[in-house]
Parts: structure tokens; C-alpha cells; sequence
């Protein structure tokens, strides 16, 4: 790991600690099994958050899916205005609502959050839609270019190949007018490397080796090098932290303990993105694990036997994973989105145990951010929280 990794917030310290809301039936005590209690609803996704807001996190994930599950913009509205201190990240499937009343929309939840908003731009195929990647990764730009040009400037002013607008944009500020909310983006082809290099803030990675992960954040630096940019880098894990290492491996097990091969095939390609280069390193890293799932040490490939995305969790004793967290700050990760399962749960023991070790903190807007050949100009006042 010899190559310098450059990123956004170099004179940070701490990092942004979020937890994740299973709005998309993502909740159990048993993988491949969804006891009615866990089933995406708004009573149990909205305590999770709530209590994720109670115990210190920064930031929670709200995520999207077609197929199960409530929808994420609704959700983050609803409960948005019951938050105290945590931002909210909703994630946007690019091109599933038409760019201006995203724009009205996503300003509108920023208001009501008081700038506690950060969005997570998903460039994956729509219901019923087969589009090749390029193609989405272009109209993720496009959106993007779009959100920006709605919040900083007096006028949409667009031409490309999937939109063509000229509209004013008197209605749309957001309460951040310091370039609007920051963009979460993940994505490893070219393309979609070369976007979030050009256009977002935070690369959201999924768990690999550190090798893997160093080479991602090389290649991602240095493409952000290229546009006179820095961005920040995440990772979205999930996490299982006991008292002792084996107790912590014993409850990996257990979750595991119920699950059929064809049932977590099922729930592994059931997703718009299942076939996706993201979903094949994660498949990648499961084939180079030992017979107990584990890659590395307290890094276990298990439960991405019954996921499609996210496919890994870092499991042991509270040294063991905090060891781990510190060596991926160390390396330049900047911003953690942790789940476990049931997350309700999950949530208080990892307060318990990690939380409080971590100076936690929101990823700070920068000056820097938006590129300078952008012809967007900022309007000053609005600050995140």
C-alpha cells in the first residue's frame, strides 16, 4: 500500500458513523427467513431510526428497492421531521421521478431536516428496464448535473442524451445553499468511477480485502485528481460485536442456521443490480474465503449468502472490530454505514460496545467541492448540521 490516498476531509480525525433503516425487508434474526414482526413496515423501520437518532449515529442509510419494502422518499419524509441530531441518507434510483421535481423534492425534505439531508445516488436499471451501463452511469450524470444546476443557479439550462430542459428554478433552493446535499455515490465500472470522480462526494465501497479496497481508493483518487477534485470514501458493512469472539462467531452461525441454498440464491438475485460487477467481487470474496467464511481476520463472507448486495460483516470482540474500523480510518475511510441483524438490536450493541470509542463525526461540506469549470454558482448561507 504504497500509493498516497487523497480525500476531501484530510483534516479530519474522526469519521461519520451511520446505521441502516430496513425499509426493504431486510430485517430477521434468521437469513432467508422474514418472521411477520421483521417485515418492512413503518412501526419497525421508523424505531430503528429513531433509536439510531437516540443513541448517537450520524447518519442512517434509507435504502430503495422495487421489488419489497416501503418506498424511501416517503419513509424519510415522514420520519425526517421526528429526527434531533442524525442526517438521513435516502438513496436515489437516477431517473425514477424527472430531474426538476426530484430537485423541488429533495429541497423540500432538506428544509424539514434543516440540512441534516445527504442523498445516495443508485444508478441501477429500472423496473421493467434492461439499459447497458454506460448508459445508466449517463443519465446518473445527467441527473446530477441537473439537481445542481436547480440548486445554485438561477435556471435549468440542460442538454443531453436523456434530458433537455430550460426551466427557472425560483421554487427549489435548498436549505443547504452551499451546493446542496452531499452525493453519496457507489459504483465500480469505468463509468461510474469516472462519475462519482467528476460529480459526488462520498465512494461508497462494500466490503473486500484491504488490498482490494486500497486499489479501489487509489484508482478512485486519482481519477478525482484528474478533475482537480478530492472525494471522501465509505464503507457499507455489516457487523456482529459480543463480549468474546466466540460469542460473536457463535451468533454468525446461528444466523446463518436456517437458511436454505435455494433461498439465499433466491434473495441474491432478486435485486435490479444482482448481476452487476459490484455483486461479482462481492462473490469474488466469498470464493476466497476459509471454510468458516472468513477473508480476513473478523471479516466474514457468510452472509452474503443471503444478500445480493453488502455481502460481508466484521465479526468479533469489541477490540477485534474496533482494531478493524481504526485500520480502515487509518487507510482513508472517512464514513461507515453498519448494519447487523435484527437491526433493532444490532444498534444498541454496537452503541454499546464501538460507539463510544469513535469521535464521530457529519462529513463536513468543502469549498472545493463542486468542479470549478461547473458554471454553478453557490449562494452562501445554509450550513449542515
Amino acid at each position: 500500500m504504497a500509493s498516497k490516498i487523497t480525500i476531501r476531509s484530510e483534516e479530519t480525525d474522526g469519521a461519520e458513523v451511520s446505521w441502516f433503516a430496513p425499509i426493504c425487508n431486510g430485517d430477521t434474526d434468521f437469513l432467508g427467513q422474514m418472521p411477520n414482526q421483521y417485515k418492512s413496515s413503518w412501526a419497525n423501520a421508523s424505531k430503528i431510526l429513531l433509536k439510531a437518532d437516540e443513541l448517537g449515529y450520524r447518519n442512517i442509510l434509507c435504502p430503495s428497492s422495487y421489488q419489497v419494502g416501503q418506498d424511501t422518499w416517503t419513509f424519510a419524509s415522514a420520519v425526517g421531521a421526528l429526527t434531533k441530531n442524525i442526517n438521513l441518507l435516502p438513496a436515489i434510483r437516477s431517473g425514477e421521478v424527472h430531474p426538476p421535481m426530484l430537485a423541488r423534492a429533495i429541497a423540500t425534505l432538506d428544509h424539514i431536516l434543516k440540512g441534516r439531508l445527504t442523498l445516495n445516488i443508485i444508478s441501477s436499471n429500472l423496473p421493467g428496464e434492461n439499459l447497458p451501463s454506460d448508459a445508466r452511469y449517463q443519465r446518473s450524470r445527467e441527473v446530477i448535473q441537473i439537481l445542481k444546476q436547480a440548486w445554485t443557479s438561477d435556471e435549468i439550462n440542460f442538454q443531453g442524451e436523456f434530458y433537455n430542459l430550460h426551466l427557472n428554478t425560483e421554487p427549489i433552493k435548498p436549505y443547504q445553499q452551499n451546493g446542496g446535499p452531499l452525493l453519496y455515490f457507489g459504483g465500480y465500472s469505468p463509468s461510474g468511477v469516472d462519475l462519482c470522480a467528476q460529480h459526488c462526494d462520498t465512494y461508497l465501497m462494500w466490503p473486500e480485502t484491504e488490498e482490494r479496497l486500497f486499489e479501489l481508493m487509489t484508482d478512485m483518487s486519482q481519477k478525482a485528481a484528474a478533475y482537480n477534485r478530492k472525494v471522501d470514501f465509505g464503507l457499507r458493512i455489516h457487523v456482529i460485536v459480543r463480549e468474546t469472539e466466540s460469542e460473536a462467531r457463535a451468533w454468525a452461525k446461528r444466523l446463518m442456521s436456517k437458511l436454505e441454498i435455494e433461498k439465499g440464491k433466491e434473495i441474491r438475485e432478486r435485486a435490479l443490480d444482482a448481476k452487476s460487477y459490484g455483486v461479482s467481487r462481492q462473490t469474488e470474496m466469498r470464493e476466497l474465503a476459509d471454510m468458516e467464511g472468513f477473508v480476513e481476520p473478523n471479516l466474514w463472507t457468510g452472509i452474503g449468502r443471503a444478500r445480493s448486495g453488502c455481502g460481508a460483516a466484521l465479526v468479533g470482540n469489541p477490540d477485534q472490530v474496533l482494531k478493524k474500523i481504526q485500520r480502515y480510518m487509518e487507510m482513508g475511510i472517512r464514513a461507515f454505514i453498519f448494519s447487523g441483524y435484527p437491526h433493532y438490536d444490532e444498534c444498541k450493541l454496537f452503541a454499546k460496545y464501538i460507539l463510544p470509542e469513535i469521535k464521530t463525526i457529519s462529513l463536513p461540506h468543502l469549498q472545493n467541492r463542486v468542479p470549478k469549470k461547473d458554471p454553478l454558482t453557490p449562494l452562501g448561507a445554509g450550513k449542515r448540521k
